[in-house]
């Protein structure tokens, strides 16, 4: 169970409480690990949309954090219609994977920290809004024969929309199509159930290096 107090850190704030000193560029690297890229609260009326490294139990701004996909992400686009949309067969993709490689960043999308009952049918709707990078994204989940379904891909057009719930956590495969850095933005979004109000967060942006 998490904490029920939370301090969502800067890189800024984390280097000058090491006493290293601070980069114009401050930013905190994540690698390898259980990282809800996308966390979700709701705090003071309004959503909070951070970074959760599972493995220290630290949240970061988004803008704080640069999230990398190592050379060992790296695999070779499988002989396979329904996996076209990574690219034709034999050609690189970097995968992120659903199920954790302890030498990878293994990549979720965490509402833990929203309790039940505060959305009506503790429904939430995590949107990609937009993708800049040197190729395209996608987010896709298998099944246990292989089978991937596609929740988000840039390559066929965004917005798309990833549904999860209150107090639920969700891995799938992140998947990038060439080397480079790119930029993913996201946004939440929820009706309130005591108001009947839609709300929706401020568009996060993270920055992914996903490395040759």
């Amino acid at each position: 169970m998490r904490k029920s107090h939370r301090v969502v850190l800067s890189a800024a704030t984390v280097l000058a409480l090491t006493g290293v000193a601070v980069p114009a560029s401050a930013s905190v690297t994540l690698d390898q690990g259980h990282v809800d890229v996308v966390g979700i609260a709701w705090e003071d009326n309004a959503f909070n949309v951070h970074v959760h490294d599972e493995e220290t139990d630290t949240e970061y701004a988004p803008s704080a954090v640069q999230l990398v996909a190592k050379p060992g992400a790296k695999i070779a686009v499988p002989d396979d219609a329904a996996y076209s949309f990574l690219g034709t067969p034999g050609s690189a993709a970097w995968v992120l994977p659903q199920v954790q490689d302890p030498e990878l960043l293994w990549p979720g999308i965490g509402a833990e920290e929203i309790a039940s009952g505060v959305f009506t049918n503790d429904a939430l709707k995590v949107t990609l809004v937009g993708v800049s990078g040197p190729a395209d994204f996608s987010i896709f989940t298998t099944d246990a024969f292989g089978t991937p379904t596609r929740l988000a891909d840039s390559g066929n057009g965004l917005p798309d929309t990833i549904s999860t719930t209150a107090g639920g956590h969700l891995h799938a495969n992140w998947a990038f199509e060439a080397a480079g850095t790119y930029k993913l933005k996201f946004k939440v979004s929820g009706t309130l159930a005591a108001t009947g109000q839609k709300v929706t967060s401020a568009i996060a942006t993270y920055t992914f290096k996903v490395q040759a």
